[in-house]
């Protein structure tokens, strides 16, 4: 069976400082007002009616937009340079009446998860508002992967690995840094595999569901939190070796549609475990050049509202409030200037109505607004540069955008 997606998004994002030409930096060389695409055909294959393979091509040219770039990201925004790639290729069969295995060369940490805890949204905006509250427990690793999980009167287990580079026989690799990412081979279960292994228990009933999750993420080698769902500062300390990550998510939806919303709930926890067995993670540029960091950790958390059938039936609308992956503590090795104080905070919303326009084709206006897109490093230098230290923890940056989406679905 073949199914297809073709997304079109046009729309564009401003940003405002009170600083001299730090929104200039960014208005001139990301505030243009862009037309982009993303492309989904999915082929689904089934051999005995309960197994399916999935195949799944994609194409997009999100590659230079705003809406792929930073925290202004979009779920939807795929950046292929208009080449086709694969985008899912695994398999999955039931196992008894309770098992399902899945594995593939190309999977998501999701597709073999027994329940997704959330209901928000049905047409994402933002994608840091599709991971459930907590990017770091959630981050959708891609790659080469297995899972099992086992399902019984709304209860439900879920574990999985996948290796984000597990297409390479290079176990190795060249050390580097935080700023500078060590190069890595790949493999699956080696020193330079990009590993992400997650455990998840969830219940889910009729109306709600709720579920608490684990991962380990091997950050140095490209697996975990990156700048579409965390600040700046949450993404450089998350690069640089593994992570713990915890997440509990919860929703609730009304039985019929009206003035009440569906409610989606979520909050994340991540904490450092250090590079390579070695507590102390050195970065060699930036604003913390010459600086060993022993540990960090960071939070994360949303709310999500949805009605649906919104003063015409089939219509829906959404908000969303939260705040993205940032650091709240970190355990610097030195005499860092201000290492007492961490301003990583920042918040995200989003607003959306989606008009059905026929049962295949939707058009969803939609507004967002990002306080402190780039968290602690809003005081360092240039939007681009940011590479000095900050004297002034009163400056700002924040992002206000809108968007068109339209939706076609064959």
């Amino acid at each position: 069976k073949l199914s297809g997606k073709s997304t079109f998004v046009f729309g564009a994002s401003r940003g405002y400082s009170n600083v001299d030409g730090r929104a200039d930096d960014y208005n001139a060389t990301l505030g243009g007002t862009t037309f982009n695409y993303d492309l989904q055909l999915s082929l689904d294959t089934s051999f005995t009616g309960k197994d399916l393979l999935r195949t799944r091509l994609r194409a997009g040219n999100f590659g230079e937009s705003v809406f792929g770039t930073g925290l202004t990201t979009m779920e939807t925004a795929f950046s292929s340079d208009n080449s086709v790639q694969v985008d899912r290729l695994f398999y999955s069969f039931p196992v008894g009446e309770n098992f399902t295995v899945v594995g593939g060369p190309v999977v998501r940490q999701d597709d073999m998860l027994a329940m997704w805890p959330s209901a928000y949204p049905s047409d994402t905006v933002l994608d840091v508002f599709t991971y459930a509250g907590a990017p770091g427990a959630y981050n959708l690793a891609l790659g080469a992967g297995a899972g099992l999980s086992w399902s019984d009167n709304g209860w439900s287990i879920s574990a999985n690995y996948v290796s984000t580079n597990g297409e390479s026989s290079d176990p190795s690799g060249v050390s580097g840094s935080a700023i500078s990412p060590r190069t890595c081979g790949g493999g699956i279960a080696t020193d330079c595999a990009g590993s992400n292994g997650t455990v998840q228990l969830g219940y889910s009933a009729d109306q709600w569901g709720v579920a608490a999750t684990y991962t380990y993420a091997s950050g140095n080698n490209g697996a975990g939190v990156y700048g579409g769902n965390g600040t700046i500062f949450a993404a450089d300390l998350a690069s640089t070796g593994g992570v713990n990550s915890y997440g509990l998510s919860a929703y609730w939806a009304p039985e019929q549609s009206g003035w009440i919303p569906s409610i989606s709930t979520g909050w994340g926890l991540s904490q450092s475990i250090g590079w390579n067995g070695d507590d102390n993670i050195l970065f060699s540029s930036g604003p913390y050049d010459g600086y060993g960091v022993d540990s960090f950790t960071s939070q994360s958390w949303y709310v999500g509202l949805e009605w649906s059938d919104v003063f015409i039936e089939g219509n829906s609308a959404g908000m969303a409030v939260g705040q993205p992956t940032f650091v709240t503590s970190v355990d610097f090795d030195g005499d860092y200037p201000n290492s007492d104080f961490i301003d990583d905070g920042n918040f995200a919303w989003e607003w959306w109505y989606q008009f059905q326009v026929t049962d295949n084709i939707s058009v969803t206006p939609a507004i967002f607004y990002l306080s402190r897109p780039r968290g602690q490093s809003t005081s360092y230098g240039s939007y681009v540069t940011r590479n000095d230290v900050p004297t002034d923890y009163d400056d700002t940056f924040s992002n206000f955008g809108g968007l068109i989406k339209t939706t076609f679905l064959f």
